[in-house]
């Protein structure tokens, strides 16, 4: 009776390797990726990969499921006694930490407009939206923005630029940036140091050589 068990945890221990895979493979490559590296990366069959998925769309479906739900397990992690600033803070930074395993309609990929999709996303922008409500009443964010402008922002941030050595450190400090456009009181603190143009023109460089 054990046996199907450890079947069926086999394949999704597979499936997650595959989504995995997937993700870093379609942000370095784009999503026309072969699908047989996906497979490589993953340390799998392609055969394994079609087993899985049928076909590119099945995949992409897949990851972008997949997508939303991390970003609401991400949301689940903020702590609600936090100010709505800080809750913001925290949502941006988080999605620039899975930023490698988010393949999104505004990256790219096809929207689903399926019935859990759409739920999905309708429980990201409402929770977004409490974080800001949350901040209103608290007297820590400021100005008409809403959770379309959180998401838009945090699109920009999980689709790092190669030609950019830390982009993580490039994106926490435009974070800041965008945090103190919305505090009420400041300024937040924009972490050090600032990229200059020469460790862009050598990361310039870098890349043409690897």
């Amino acid at each position: 009776m054990s046996r199907p068990r450890k079947v069926r945890k086999d394949a999704e221990a597979n499936r997650e390797r595959l989504l995995s895979a997937a993700a870093a493979a379609m942000l370095r490559e784009g999503r026309h990726v072969p699908l047989a590296t996906i497979a490589a990366e993953a340390g799998l069959g392609i055969g394994t990969l079609y087993r899985s998925y049928a076909d590119r769309d099945a995949l992409l479906q897949a990851l972008e499921h997949r997508a939303y739900g991390l970003l609401n397990n991400l949301l689940d992690q903020i702590d609600d006694d936090s100010t709505g600033l800080e809750q913001v803070r925290r949502y941006l930074e988080g999605t620039v930490d899975i930023a490698d395993q988010l393949v999104l309609p505004l990256h790219g990929a096809p929207p689903l407009v399926t019935p859990e999709a759409v739920a999905a996303r309708k429980s990201i922008y409402r929770r977004l939206e409490f974080f800001l409500a949350t901040g209103r009443e608290d007297g820590s964010i400021r100005g008409p923005v809403n959770a379309t402008d959180l998401i838009a922002f945090s699109t920009l941030l999980t689709q790092p630029k190669a030609s950019v050595l830390d982009w993580t450190h490039l994106a926490r400090r435009q974070i800041a940036h965008f945090l103190n456009g919305l505090a009420a009181e400041g300024p937040i603190e924009v972490p050090g140091p600032a990229v200059e143009r020469d460790e862009v023109e050598r990361a310039f460089e870098d890349r043409m050589n690897s």
